[in-house]
């Protein structure tokens, strides 16, 4: 029986991760712990000078970036998980921070940035009306922001030129789908250059102007199944294929930073695989293949294009950073994000296909636990949330949590799903609570049949659509599971979609075509929301909530629980204060899993790490 991996070490803070090389490539920055807080770290490429830059004591800093100017460290924060964030600048040498947007109820997110412009950035920010953002130009030195895209009333998308000017807008268009506007000039009015119709629209999107700034590289699936990449001639509309696939989507791509090329492009298949699109790379790509037998992914580059920092994701083994130096082809180990895990027998990830019973081919991925024979296991069907992302092969905490416990995990990329093309995603349309739930019931049925799940020891287990899709296998498939967990599920479609936030409801035709419109088809939502089939729930559930969550309120959660209790059915209910839609801080990941393992094992029967004093919560 494989070594328990104590929960710290698989759900509390990474030692190092996200390594991004500055522009300049001297130096390194990465993130880690200062006191149990997640911080920007920065050192010299190559040596031991590291050093923490920022001095964040509450929620942790998850990401950051390089500002062109080598000077600073950009990075967003939001308040306990309410999903206005704001944009923070740490000088390097001085560590002065500045709140670069300090404005109540504002959320910010990065438009553009620019190696020729080191001191500007271009800032999508909805100051002027909580739906739809505007678009700044800030100067980092003196912190002035300047209207330079102002929203013309539903563009909830914008794209820069390589003169970073602001010159393609997206807005939503009546059917669900999107349509790009261009304009020729910064100052110049606003054109409509093409439009996707909803079946188009999931994969669809512009991506880069070319370098002469006359055509745009696009993600676009009209005339074919899968998003392919493109090239459009603004003035002509005619349009070049770049690479695809006839069944998967290009999810990837790598532009060089002075002369737009595409480089090389991804598709996640069963495990990533890059296409290499130009030579100058391909031997660089593969002498990097050979150091890991993980997933390359290249996750930061320096202005001259010459330093990487590569990643390497595998099932079995936690993440690996490397630098690697074009000019002489030598790659230096940075570091293991939680070398701790090399002490412990972790589980292999292994794909699988499934036909659900109308005949449609679903693939996802089982993981047993180590060293068990593959019969009668206890087994969590791990649902991913969105549900227009996918899961993909690599290292998994949560998958490894399960299968360390004794657990078969099952992970399934239900109908819906993205990377797959558009008649996979669409036909999840409307099938929330339908057909996509079947999906994962025939995935469940396949374990059974296979003889390697326990008919009688199943649970249900997800966030967002995940836990949304652990209430209905709760209230709809009850005779299935044994016990269901629920992370920030929306228990009731009809007001999930009513309080959706406010920058979502430009939007809001797409949840009306892919969910249901509460407006003319309330009777459906209601047969397809678990809140209005509590009667029918008779196995145990846990549910998880943020008190902060702009994307699936409270309420959501609070409803169906008081529903619960009302009726007498077996739960459990833990809301996180200062959390929004999911767990950033490690004490309260800490105190969620443990409370989730103890659940498991006592309605699965699996190991759990015992704590000094319950934090089960009643």
């Amino acid at each position: 029986m494989a070594a328990l991996i104590p929960r710290s070490i698989l759900f509390g803070n990474p030692t190092r991760t996200n390594p991004q090389v500055s522009p300049d490539g001297t130096l390194l920055g990465y993130i880690a712990p200062v006191d149990g807080v997640l911080n920007v770290w920065v050192r010299t490429i190559n040596g031991d000078d590291d050093r923490p830059v920022t001095n964040d004591t509450n929620r942790g800093i998850q990401s950051f970036r390089w500002s062109s100017d080598n000077r600073h460290i950009l990075y967003i924060q939001d308040s306990d998980g309410d999903e206005n964030y704001h944009l923070y600048a740490v000088h390097i040498d001085t560590g002065t921070t500045r709140d670069l947007t300090p404005f109540e109820n504002v959320r910010v997110r990065i438009v553009a940035h620019n190696k020729h412009f080191p001191d500007n950035l271009l800032l999508a920010i909805n100051r002027n009306d909580p739906q739809v953002h505007d678009v700044y130009n800030l100067h980092i030195p003196s912190g002035e922001l300047r209207l330079v895209g102002s929203n013309p009333g539903n563009f909830i998308g914008w794209l820069a030129d390589p003169e970073f000017k602001i010159r393609i807008g997206v807005t939503p268009n009546a059917d669900g789908g999107l349509t790009v506007y261009h304009r020729w000039t910064e100052d110049g009015p606003w054109e409509e250059l093409l439009a996707w119709n909803l079946d188009d629209a999931a994969g669809s999107q512009p991506v880069s102007f070319t370098k002469d700034g006359r055509s745009l590289l696009m993600l676009d699936s009209r005339n074919a199944n899968t998003a392919r990449l493109v090239s459009m001639e603004i003035a002509t509309g005619e349009v070049h294929v770049i690479a695809e696939d006839p069944q998967y989507d290009v999810t990837e791509l790598t532009m060089h930073p002075d002369t737009y090329a595409v480089q090389y492009v991804g598709f996640a298949r069963e495990r990533m695989t890059w296409e290499v699109l130009d030579e100058s790379v391909r031997e660089d790509l593969e002498t990097l293949q050979t150091l890991h037998p993980g997933d390359l992914n290249v996750v930061s580059s320096d202005d001259s294009d010459m330093m990487w920092i590569a990643r390497f994701m595998a099932d079995n083994c936690p993440v690996v950073f490397y630098a690697y130096d074009r000019n002489t082809r030598n790659a230096t180990l940075l570091f293991t994000s939680r070398p701790e895990l090399k002490n412990y027998g972790l589980a292999s990830m292994e794909p699988v296909s499934i036909t659900a019973r109308d005949g449609l081919v679903v693939h996802g991925y089982i993981t047993f636990p180590p060293g068990a024979e593959r019969r009668n296991l206890p087994m969590v069907l791990k649902v991913h949330g969105g549900p227009w992302v996918r899961d993909i092969w690599g290292y998994e905490s949560e998958a490894q949590w399960l299968a360390n416990r004794g657990y078969i995990c099952l992970q399934v990329n239900y109908r819906g799903s993205a990377g797959y093309g558009k008649q996979f995603l669409n036909a999840g349309n409307k099938e929330w609570g339908g057909k996509m739930h079947d999906d994962l019931i025939d995935a469940v049925q396949w374990a059974v049949n296979h003889g390697y799940a326990d008919p009688t020891r199943i649970a249900i287990y997800g966030g967002s659509y995940g836990g949304y899709a652990a209430l209905v296998g709760a209230a709809f498939t009850p005779d299935l599971f044994c016990c269901a967990v629920d992370i920030v599920g929306p228990s009731n479609l009809i007001t999930f979609i009513e309080t959706i936030p406010p920058y979502w409801k430009p939007n809001i035709q797409l949840f009306h075509d892919r969910v249901g419109n509460p407006d003319t088809e309330s009777d459906f939502l209601k047969a397809r929301s678990p809140l209005f089939k509590v009667d029918d729930i008779r196995i145990p559930l846990l549910i998880a909530q943020g008190a902060n969550d702009p994307r699936v309120k409270q309420s959501e959660s609070e409803q169906i629980v008081e529903a619960m209790r009302v009726k007498g059915i077996a739960h459990e209910y833990m809301l996180f204060e200062d959390e929004g839609h999911g767990f950033a801080k490690p004490e309260n990941r800490m105190r969620f899993y443990s409370t989730a393992e103890q659940f498991l094992a006592q309605h699965l029967g699996g190991m759990f790490e015992p704590e000094m004093e319950s934090l089960s919560v009643a």
